[in-house]
C-alpha cells in the first residue's frame, strides 16, 4: 500500500510540473489560436517565429489545421496539421519537438526548413504560394481552398 501512495506521489508531481518536464526535454508548448468558422483564415505574420502555430478552422462542421512556422532562411511556411501519409488514421497530426514536427501516429521527424517545400511522403501537406494570398502584414488562405481540404481531415483527432 506505501508503494502505491510512492508512485501515486511521484506521477502527481509529474503531471504538476509537468511543463517544467517537458521543458527539460526540448518540447514546444503548442500554440493553438482560437478557431474561426466557414470563413477565410487570415494570418498575422507577425506572430509567426520559430515555434509552429496552429490555427483550428471549422469548415461546413469539419475541423481542419493549418500550421505556420519561420524556417531559418527567415520565410515563412505553412501547411495543413496532417501528415499526406499518416491522415486516415486520424492521429496523422504534428506537434513541435525543439526544431522539428514529429507526427503522432508513425513518428517521422520532419525539419521546419522543409514545411511547405516538401510534397509526397510522410510530412505535412503543404499550402503553396498559389494557395494563398501573403502581404507584409498577412497570410490569407481562403475558404475555398480550406473547403478543398476536408477530406484529409474527415477522421483527424487531434488531441
Amino acid at each position: 500500500m506505501k508503494r502505491f501512495f510512492g508512485l501515486r506521489g511521484v506521477l502527481v508531481s509529474l503531471m504538476v510540473l509537468g511543463g517544467s518536464f517537458a521543458f527539460a526535454q526540448n518540447i514546444q508548448p503548442n500554440t493553438v489560436r482560437p478557431p474561426i468558422a466557414d470563413r477565410d483564415l487570415v494570418i498575422r505574420v507577425s506572430e509567426i517565429t520559430e515555434t509552429a502555430v496552429f490555427y483550428p478552422v471549422d469548415i461546413e462542421g469539419t475541423r481542419l489545421e493549418v500550421l505556420a512556422v519561420r524556417a531559418p532562411d527567415g520565410t515563412i511556411r505553412t501547411a495543413f496539421n496532417t501528415c499526406q501519409v499518416c491522415y486516415a488514421s486520424g492521429r496523422g497530426f504534428y506537434r513541435q519537438q525543439g526544431t522539428v514536427l514529429v507526427c503522432q501516429n508513425c513518428g517521422n521527424r520532419f525539419r521546419m526548413s522543409q514545411v511547405e517545400v516538401r510534397s509526397g511522403g510522410c510530412n505535412p501537406v503543404p499550402i503553396f504560394p498559389a494557395n494563398k494570398t501573403v502581404t507584409d502584414a498577412a497570410i490569407t488562405i481562403s475558404k475555398e481552398f480550406l473547403k478543398e481540404a476536408k477530406a484529409i481531415f474527415a477522421r483527424w483527432r487531434r488531441s
